[in-house]
């Protein structure tokens, strides 16, 4: 079963994470991923390239000389393709350059991707990927700590973080992406890729266990939002009970501050 190391933000190695071995221990299907490839940059193209032929041209509607006697070949229109501001004969056309591909190839395209950047090393995967305040200088220092500065990096988001996106903005070769964006290209085009536990868990939800994106973010979701109220509670014992241990210790230096002052007391009746 493949499995990568988790890091922490100051780039340290924190714990091993086994991955699925349907999605990150596929072996690399060469075929399919150039299919894949090729059809989503194809479907990129607009397809509206537009030239006029000679019925589409302005003018030559009346002939340039007479048929005969002038020892010339004989011409209808100052439009046709072999003049100059003729038309156009093979020119292009709008079209459609749209190419469907099977979802169980996209996926296994995908699949082989992920598989080959765990296999080279170049699956990077965080514990949190949080930043307080949106600063590129953090981000530069998070790169450097993962030893990846001046790499192609793409990040991957389980949940849209308005800070890592306006941190990583100006860092020309760093992108933000939200995990349901994932494809291909822009797996192949990075040399490394970084994604937290959680995108992870999106991305084997998905494409391990076969549900829709949209089912994925909602139960990626309600699990960050449990981790969310687990720490609140976690936070308000923890102050419940430093708030106890103070009372408790204030108690006890009342209890000892009332028995010094009877011993006082005491010693001064004797001494009366």
């Amino acid at each position: 079963m493949p499995s990568t190391t988790v890091y922490n933000m100051a780039g340290e190695a924190v714990e091993k994470l086994e991955l699925s071995e349907q999605v990150f221990g596929v072996t690399p299907n060469v075929a399919v991923l150039h299919q894949v490839v090729t059809a989503q940059l194809v479907n990129r193209r607009q397809g509206n390239a537009s030239t006029k032929t000679r019925s589409e041209v302005a003018g030559g509607g009346r002939k340039p000389y007479k048929q005969k006697g002038t020892g010339r070949a004989r011409q209808g229109s100052t439009r046709a393709p072999q003049f100059r501001h003729g038309g156009n004969v093979f020119g292009p056309k709008p079209r459609k350059y749209h190419h469907d591909v099977p979802k169980k190839m996209r996926r296994l395209a995908i699949k082989s991707a992920l598989s080959d950047k765990v296999a080279n090393e170049q699956l990077i995967v965080l514990k949190d990927l949080t930043l307080e305040a949106p600063r590129t200088k953090e981000m530069l220092a998070l790169l450097d700590n993962l030893l990846l500065s001046g790499k192609r990096v793409l990040m991957m988001l389980p949940k849209r973080d308005e800070n890592i996106v306006l941190s990583t903005r100006n860092i020309p070769s760093a992108k933000v992406q939200h995990v349901a964006s994932i494809n291909v290209v822009e797996l192949l085009k990075h040399d490394c890729v970084i994604m937290s536990k959680k995108t992870v868990r999106w991305i084997e939800l998905v494409f391990g266990e076969g549900l829709s994106a949209e089912e994925a973010s909602q139960k990626i979701a309600a699990e960050l939002d449990e981790e969310a109220i687990a720490s609140e509670q976690s936070e308000e014992v923890e102050e419940l009970t430093e708030a106890a241990v103070a009372e408790a210790t204030g108690e006890g230096d009342t209890d000892d501050q009332e028995q010094e002052s009877e011993t006082e007391a005491t010693t001064d009746g004797g001494e009366e």
